[in-house]
């Protein structure tokens, strides 16, 4: 009942929520969306919300939980917590603290944005709209390399001399290639990577 009324005033006020029942579909659920604010309950089926709050690196937090130990709560904000509401608690105050917490996020978090992709570079995640993409570490550090230099021709070279593998070696000009072919993949309109023939690329 609790969760039906809160979702219903957080609905109202112009939020989409998701609501997950257990540790193991909040932590599947938070990797594979965007999140701005995640809610957790200390009491879960199969675990706590700290066993959530453990897994989360950049996504603010707030406790709402019946839970009203010092202890636990020196825990919560152990873990990053931004905020900590016992129940019973009041709608519109928790509403106000939501507020509070998103408008402090957004002023610290760092995005960069090419074409119709969202990279997070607080947490190092990848977004076309609401859902995360996959990518591997040169991956990722290609992505950076064009959302860096949006619409600027960058040539085979400049690109290789930026990329390195995780183990330090340099990446060759055929690797280079595959790469690119896996963001088209991965990202596919999201982003437009233009080929530039002779030369190297240039995205948007």
């Amino acid at each position: 009942m609790i969760v039906s009324g809160l979702k219903y005033a957080l609905e109202c006020e112009g939020y989409i929520a998701t609501h997950c029942e257990n540790v193991k579909s909040s932590i599947e659920t938070i990797n594979s969306n965007r999140f701005d604010l995640v809610i957790l309950d200390i009491g879960l089926p199969d675990g706590t919300g700290f066993d959530v709050a453990k897994n989360l690196t950049s996504i603010p937090i707030i406790f709402l939980t019946a839970v009203d130990d010092e202890q636990k709560i020196v825990k919560a904000f152990d873990l990053g917590a931004a905020d900590y509401v016992t129940k019973p608690f009041r709608v519109r105050e928790l509403l106000a603290r939501i507020k509070r917490t998103l408008n402090q996020n957004n002023t610290e978090r760092s995005y960069i944005n090419i074409g119709d992709v969202k990279i997070d570079t607080d947490s190092g995640k990848v977004y076309v709209a609401e859902n995360m993409i996959q990518l591997t570490a040169l991956e990722y550090r290609l992505l950076l390399i064009f959302a860096n230099q949006k619409g600027r021709l960058l040539t085979r070279t400049q690109i290789l001399e930026s990329i390195w593998d995780y183990e330090g070696n340099f990446v060759e000009d055929n690797t280079l290639t595959v790469y690119i072919k896996r963001l088209r993949e991965k990202l596919g309109d999201a982003i437009k990577i233009e080929t530039v023939r002779g030369v190297g690329y240039r995205a948007n």
